[in-house]
């Protein structure tokens, strides 16, 4: 029995050592990236808000501008809201929510076992948000729009993170400060 015991040791000790090896970069990561489809020229999105002047919610079109480099959101009519330049954007980024659905609000108001499930019945939201300086009110404002799917955000976002020639971190794009030295 004792020797059972030493060589079942050994042979762990053997699977950690090979497991504890380092593995090479996968190479495949960083080609994810790559993979990501370039925006629709315009798609539909929803204002959640956060423009000054702009306080209701609407569904609409935004649209790449590129002849004036800017984004422009549209109303149902097709008539311009309002635009944003590149240069003034200082963050694209996404942000989801996880939400309970409309369902899942019904089943959670039925008796016992619904009150159970309904907690479990969830949908994911996906938001644009866009920091952006406003030259006309001199103050920054946050944009942020409802889109239909992951893969639309994610090719918005490096659409417009490229076009307005923006770093990437992460999953967002940034413009970094221009860093002064004093004498």
């Amino acid at each position: 029995m004792k020797k059972f015991g030493i060589i079942a040791l050994f042979v762990c000790a053997g699977a950690l050592g090979v497991a504890a090896q380092p593995r090479p970069v996968d190479k495949e990561s960083s080609t994810a990236a790559a993979k990501i489809k370039p925006a629709p020229a315009s798609f539909q999105a929803k204002y959640e808000g956060g423009l000054f002047g702009f306080s209701e919610k609407e569904m609409g079109t935004l649209k790449f501008d590129d002849a004036n480099e800017r984004i422009v959101f549209y109303n149902k009519e097709q008539k311009e809201l309002f635009g944003i330049s590149y240069g003034s954007l200082v963050v694209v980024s996404p942000q989801s929510k996880s939400v309970t659905s409309n369902t899942g609000h019904v089943v959670r108001n039925l008796p016992l076992p619904g009150s159970i499930l309904g907690g479990f019945i969830k949908e994911k939201r996906r938001y644009l948000v866009l920091q952006f300086n406003d030259p006309d009110a001199e103050m920054r404002g946050v944009v942020n729009f409802k889109l239909s799917n992951k893969e639309l955000l994610d090719s918005v976002i490096e659409t417009l993170g490229l076009k307005a020639k923006l770093t990437q971190r992460g999953d967002a794009y940034y413009r970094p400060r221009v860093k002064t030295t004093e004498i």
